[in-house]
């Protein structure tokens, strides 16, 4: 088994199943759940429209996050003229990104089976692989918490100052986070090193804190944005600050969860390795005779920031009433290099000969989450192909492609599905009312209804008449069906 944990083949087929399964996770990739209309409309809209620094969903609301992936999927755009490789390459790459970092640090002061449990820890659990190709902002997020969370790491275990280059490090990287997801880095990050500079006071440990200026700087630069939104974007103020940011922290708008909600989902989602945590530190307690206060004595600098950062994080997300399981990914991370820190037999956790003694357990954990993510996620995948999960995605490319044949001015009829007008790439929705009037003035060869409302259309449109275009069968709870409206002559 100790052959097993530290042959680098071991490491090769670990990565290369993370790999394989962030890239398959979302199959069929569509827009049509988690917000993933929204994120991707931002960077269509930069392309189509011009709007770089204030985009709209694509109701018509404002958009309520920064717009630095938008920039970066509309860099990607612009490069491979691909929006699925847009829209995903950004997050599918902060995952490969943590992963390398990960194995890296673990490696280097844990070894190799730290390494690779850290590695197997990260990539081989529910969470990460739905988010490595999820069109959204937290991996990107968690990528750079964790580079801060990673520098602060290193500090404390070298036992290095800060330099004023690290500043302006923390600086860039705090900036990057405001312009992602705005202040809830801090809610990461802070927490932990408040706790931790109140236990370093009674130790020889370096600080964790590396000045106020770069916090307060990175700070100012998200204001700027916020203020020129107030004073230029209609809406702005109600839909961001005040119910996107404010109303996050009430009862009233978002729908409040339990102050224990992210245990057990934490349990679930990261097992198998959140049950070996567990498992490891009461062996180590028992191993102390359950003396707690001893076992914290011998805890390394290093390992203690790690559960400051994680314990920190966890309680302030678990104090907002507005929660969402993908929102405490960044915590992911360090629980990784923790655990890591336990299998190695670093104080605080097993002691070196009862970790040995142990390894065997490790192979046994590492193949038990290849085996329950790959099942999960292969699972998911031929789901999502059964019941048509890209139903919409079909439907858009086969309208596209009729329309670019006939030449048809077409127009989208609002609708609840935000991915439609994506798929269709079309960047507004038409009222029905508006969208008769221009189809009788002939300015419109085809429409694309759902089946609720085409009915009405069709009563109201001269000269139409349903095509043979439709959109496959979803499941109930994935939404309505929709058709394409053709004229019977084209004028």
């Amino acid at each position: 088994m100790e052959n097993f944990l530290q042959d680098k083949r071991t490491v090769w087929i670990v990565a290369a199943v993370t790999m394989l399964l962030f890239l398959i996770a979302n199959l069929p990739w569509q827009l049509d759940d988690y917000d993933q209309a929204k994120q991707a409309f931002t960077s269509f809209e930069m392309i189509k429209e011009g709007h770089w620094f204030y985009q709209r969903t694509p109701h018509e609301h404002v958009a309520t996050k920064p717009p630095l992936v938008g920039w970066v999927s509309a860099g990607v755009f612009v490069l491979t003229k691909s929006w699925d490789v847009a829209w995903r390459l950004p997050s599918f790459l902060a995952a490969i990104g943590i992963m390398m970092l990960l194995f890296r640090a673990a490696t280097s002061v844990y070894g190799s089976t730290g390494g690779l449990i850290a590695l197997g820890a990260f990539g081989l659990n529910l969470l990460s692989p739905r988010l490595a190709t999820l069109v959204r902002t937290d991996m990107p997020l968690a990528l750079v918490i964790f580079l801060i969370g990673l520098l602060i790491w290193q500090k404390i275990q070298r036992e290095e100052a800060w330099k004023p280059q690290d500043r302006v490090y923390i600086f860039a990287l705090l900036t990057v986070a405001m312009l992602i997801k705005g202040p809830i880095v801090y809610a990461f990050l802070l927490p932990g090193i408040g706790m931790f500079e109140c236990w370093r006071h009674k130790s020889q440990a370096f600080s964790a804190w590396s000045g106020w200026w770069p916090w307060v700087a990175s700070f100012g630069i998200f204001l700027l944005w916020v203020i020129g939104g107030i004073l230029f974007m209609p809406g702005f103020f109600d839909e961001v600050v005040v119910r996107e940011f404010a109303a996050r922290f009430a009862e009233t708008i978002h729908r409040p969860q339990p102050l224990y909600f992210y245990l057990p989902h934490l349990l679930h989602k990261f097992a198998p390795w959140s049950a070996l945590m567990i498992a490891v530190a009461i062996l180590g307690l028992a191993s102390r005779r359950w003396k707690i206060r001893a076992a914290f004595r011998e805890m390394s600098a290093e390992t203690f920031w790690l559960l400051c950062w994680t314990l920190g994080g966890l309680l302030v997300m678990s104090l907002i009433p507005s929660k969402r399981v993908d929102r405490i990914f960044p915590i992911i991370p360090p629980l990784c290099l923790l655990l890591a820190a336990q299998v190695n037999g670093r104080v605080g956790a097993l002691r070196r000969p009862e970790a040995a003694a142990r390894r065997p357990y490790l192979a046994i954990a590492l193949t038990f989450a290849i085996l329950l993510t790959g099942g999960y996620t292969i699972s998911k995948v031929i789901a999502g192909y059964r019941d048509h999960r890209d139903a919409l995605v079909v439907f858009g490319r086969e309208v596209r492609r009729e329309a670019e044949k006939h030449h048809w001015r077409y127009e989208v009829v609002s609708a609840k599905d935000e991915g439609l007008l994506l798929y269709l790439w079309e960047t507004h929705f038409i009222k029905p009312d508006r969208a008769v009037i221009e189809w009788n003035r002939g300015n419109l060869d085809a429409l694309v209804a759902s089946t609720e409302k085409a009915p009405a259309l069709l009563r109201d449109l001269n000269g139409a008449a349903h095509s043979q275009l439709k959109s496959d069968e979803r499941k109930e709870e994935q939404g309505m069906g929709y058709i394409l409206i053709k004229r019977l002559v084209t004028p």
